[in-house]
């Protein structure tokens, strides 16, 4: 947890908050499909993570973009 946690931080305020906002409530009760798809969402660029959260860009792996929109739903209501 540690580890996710640090590759959470991403120095962009809100992006920090989002993706530590799903590791804390929502990670460990994650499926392991979705707790692998966010470590490899975590890979991802900042520019890219920036673009999937606060723009209409997303991810072209299916998987990933279900995973997006599950964390943007849950972080924005």
């Amino acid at each position: 947890m540690k580890r996710l946690r640090w590759q959470c931080r991403r120095g962009v305020k809100e992006l920090d908050a989002m993706l530590c906002a799903y590791l804390d409530n929502q990670y460990l009760a994650a499926e392991l499909a979705d707790q692998r798809l966010f470590c490899e969402l975590l890979s991802s660029e900042d520019d890219l993570l920036i673009g999937y959260f606060f723009t209409d860009k997303l991810p072209e792996k299916p998987e990933l973009k279900q995973l997006v929109e599950k964390i943007r739903s849950t972080f924005m209501g």
